[in-house]
């Protein structure tokens, strides 16, 4: 197969690095535009991060990565970095994914609470926690990401658009949620933080045992976030008493004063991701030809429904039973 440009790019940065010896072979892409290579020599690996510009750019990665190691966690170290082109050269954490170590029978509770700990960290470092610049996932862009529900999947289930004033009705129900969210302090949110991005480091102490990826993408908001992306993940169905040890668990261990008030926050947190990834998936089968996605949405509606019980979510709930009634909820489900 002839090389294209990208790959005759990638060689050079990967020679300039001082790599041009090891033998390269792909790793994984994923619902982006990056690509991972694997470098294997007889002295050691590295990964190759491939993210092409302009719908890709490094630099968040770097700025995180490089935050996160000075704070105590484990983000891979960058080895060698060429922005203009979107290539980084990175630490390599191996293959123990926590995806494919629970596959594999690994022990759900210790990783999940390891994986509780290294967001327990990152609250207790209050202001440290946050780096310069980041924008907030809270208020209006919170709303904004959830948009993906009413436009995407919300015509897909109907056969037709959804008018303005629905829209505008779905708009107006998560302002009156979101207005009824406790105060609570901020913290860095790494936005992605699930099976697939988390690696296992049983060698390293502590936190440093859950190994972090995929974190360009962080901002600064609600502290249960990223604690909802864990547990409540789209891909894997997390057994009820860990969902229930880890949320204790953080609480617990940040030192949560309002409990009530953080478990509101999870509520609403929850609501408003498992919102976006709904719209998400059908926008990557419609946009962008992916149809895989679709096997998930059975277990992303469940969770959305069990958070619009809360009845911080009223005003949502509300909205979801008369504009997607249960007969429309069952795209992706099993015919």
């Amino acid at each position: 197969m002839a090389k294209s440009e990208r790959d005759h790019l990638r060689a050079e940065f990967v020679s300039r690095a001082g790599w041009g010896d090891a033998g390269e072979r792909l790793l994984a892409g994923d619902a982006s535009f990056r690509k991972y290579f694997r470098l294997s020599r007889p002295r050691g690996s590295a990964v190759v991060m491939d993210a092409p510009p302009p719908q890709e750019d490094v630099r968040p990665f770097v700025q995180i990565a490089r935050h996160l190691i000075g704070l105590g966690l484990s983000a891979p170290e960058i080895l060698a970095e060429d922005v203009e082109h979107g290539f980084l050269l990175l630490e390599d954490f191996g293959d123990d994914t926590y995806a494919r170590v629970l596959k594999a029978g690994g022990d759900e509770g210790e990783l999940y609470s390891r994986a509780t700990d290294v967001l327990v960290t990152l609250y207790r470092a209050g202001d440290r926690s946050l780096v310069p610049g980041l924008g907030a996932y809270a208020g209006d862009a919170l709303i904004e990401a959830a948009m993906l529900l009413p436009e995407w999947y919300l015509p897909e289930a109907t056969g037709r658009p959804t008018p303005p004033e629905e829209t505008a009705r779905y708009v107006a129900a998560w302002r009156e949620c979101l207005a009824a969210l406790p105060a609570m302090t901020e913290t860095l949110l790494l936005r992605d933080y699930h099976k697939d991005n988390l690696l296992w480091l049983p060698a390293r102490p502590g936190v440093k045992a859950c190994g972090l990826l995929d974190f360009q993408d962080a901002q600064r908001g609600h502290p249960s976030y990223d604690l909802v992306s864990l547990i409540e993940d789209a891909r894997r169905d997390v057994a009820p008493a860990v969902h229930a040890a880890c949320l204790d668990r953080y609480i617990g261990e940040a030192g949560i004063a309002d409990a009530a008030g953080f478990r509101t926050g999870f509520a609403l947190m929850a609501a408003q991701r498992h919102a976006r990834i709904i719209g998400v998936f059908v926008r990557l089968l419609r946009r962008d030809g992916k149809p895989d996605y679709l096997q998930y949405l059975p277990r992303v509606w469940r969770m959305f429904e069990r958070s619009l019980q809360h009845d911080a979510l009223a005003p949502l709930r509300a909205w979801v039973d008369r504009t997607l009634p249960p007969e429309l909820r069952r795209i992706g489900a099993p015919s």
